[in-house]
């Protein structure tokens, strides 16, 4: 079989990848946690998360008619890094959601004329109207993060995004919109198992492109722009909740339980939705390297 991009991704895990984190993968099972940092040893159990999610998909739908029925609007920001689980986390928060009023945001690189348009300007296109959720499969934070580390901005450039941004999401805020802002993070050596995964998956190496390729050589450069980027646009008004997406099962979760904790809806069933685990999901602080 075939590999995409020439196998680069078996080629950096077998001669450039760190040895602690060919170990870690060499001598793991599937459901091992890699990460020494997170504070599970093993996913959740199939049973458990299965249990969990199925009362999870109820409150979802109850939320999402009260939501319809009283004009709200509601925008959830999903960034991390590649890997994280960002998709297949809005993917279950949608799974029984009405999709038209429950869109998913996944925008491709900027046309020519969007390059010449005020940088936030394609992205306020799709903001919700009455009665909508929108999910935005990474976002403005693009500029960030992703586009400094392979050069595509200038630093005046994210400079001037990081005097706007703060402001932008505030007017979100007080114009009554519900901002979730939300960063999975997944640790190296869980990352480049999955991308291997899907590498070696005829159908899942669709998800890989040459800049997550790219991307697994540039870990440092992207936690310093991460840590920067959460440091300057985390405020009470508008804060990121960081997830810590070792296990898929555990952070899909947390970001319905964090969502759903937000609310106040008709026969909202607290004891259904459970306890947040702080220990992966919460505030900058826990964002881990």
């Amino acid at each position: 079989m075939d590999l995409p991009f020439d196998g680069a991704i078996s080629a950096f895990f077998e001669n450039d990848a760190p040895e602690d984190i060919r170990k870690a993968i060499r001598r793991s099972d599937k459901d091992d946690i890699l990460s020494p940092s997170y504070p599970h040893d093993e996913r959740l159990s199939r049973k458990t998360y299965e249990r969990d999610y199925d009362r999870l998909q109820i409150e979802m739908v109850k939320l999402q008619s009260w939501v319809r029925d009283t004009g709200q609007r509601v925008v959830m920001v999903f960034e991390g890094r590649d890997a994280a689980g960002k998709g297949g986390t809005i993917r279950r928060m949608r799974d029984n959601l009405n999709q038209r009023a429950a869109r998913v945001v996944a925008l491709s690189k900027p046309t020519e004329t969007e390059q010449g348009e005020w940088y936030f300007q394609r992205y306020i296109k799709h903001l919700p109207t009455s009665g909508e959720m929108v999910f935005y499969d990474r976002s403005w934070y693009n500029r960030g993060v992703v586009e400094p580390v392979f050069g595509f901005c200038t630093p005046a450039q994210r400079e001037h995004f990081f005097e706007q941004v703060t402001p932008f999401e505030q007017m979100l805020v007080e114009d009554g919109i519900h901002l979730f802002k939300f960063w999975l993070n997944v640790g190296r050596a869980e990352q480049l198992r999955r991308m291997l995964a899907r590498e070696s998956d005829p159908l899942k190496q669709w998800k890989l492109s040459q800049i997550d390729v790219q991307g697994l050589s540039k870990w440092d450069a992207y936690s310093t722009a991460i840590k920067d980027t959460l440091s300057r646009s985390h405020t009470a008004k508008t804060p990121w909740t960081v997830i810590r997406s070792d296990d898929k099962r555990r952070a899909r979760l947390a970001a319905m339980r964090h969502v759903l904790h937000a609310f106040d809806y008709p026969q909202k069933d607290a004891k259904a939705i459970g306890k947040i685990d702080d220990e992966i999901c919460g505030g900058p602080d826990i964002w881990d390297a």
